[in-house]
């Protein structure tokens, strides 16, 4: 199995952290991976993406061309890579923030509401959380133990209290996409 995923939005957006966090979790998984960062002008509210690969067996380069995955945060985002992703791939939407709509037929749009779910959970920092545990959901590319452990790691000792309310995230993400998923078979 192979993920090609590109992760956008604006600095601040947590948008290097989820990448990060994915191939920490897939390093943990003794699966082969790249992390390649791209920020735009400005770090904080400019634009950043980073392409994540992670396989089950080597492969050749960390640029994609052609995500199988995307996760966009926020239109200007999805503007410029949902023509990008391949056909039969995955766009996974913070659709509390991204209002433009997708008119692709050959792709499957997530709606995930992350915004509105960490509100919910007092902590606006883990919309992105709740987008990647719908996202390792979708593709069975990653456990859920795994990207946990990864977050341990990142957070450290002083960080370890924001444990409880990220894995409360990563699960809310996982039954939004579990339920759409069962409302479609």
């Amino acid at each position: 199995m192979k993920q090609e995923l590109i992760i956008a939005g604006f600095g601040g957006q947590g948008v290097m952290s989820m990448g990060q966090l994915l191939a920490y979790a897939a390093m943990k998984e003794g699966k082969e991976v790249s992390w390649l960062p791209s920020y735009g002008p400005e770090q904080r509210g400019g634009t950043a993406n980073v392409s994540v690969v992670i396989s089950d067996s080597k492969f050749g380069s960390p640029v994609i061309d052609r995500p199988t995955s995307l996760i966009a945060l926020n239109n200007p985002s999805f503007l410029k890579f949902e023509p990008l992703v391949k056909e039969g791939g995955d766009i996974f939407i913070n659709e509390d923030l991204v209002t433009v709509q997708s008119g692709r037929k050959d792709v499957t749009v997530h709606l995930i509401p992350a915004l509105t779910v960490a509100n919910e959970l007092n902590e606006q920092r883990t919309a992105g959380m709740v987008i990647l545990g719908a996202f390792i959901t979708k593709t069975g590319i990653l456990k859920t133990e795994s990207l946990l452990a990864a977050l341990t790691y990142l957070l450290g000792k002083k960080k370890d209290h924001l444990i409880p309310v990220n894995r409360q995230a990563i699960v809310r993400g996982e039954k939004i996409i579990k339920k759409a998923l069962s409302s479609i078979n």
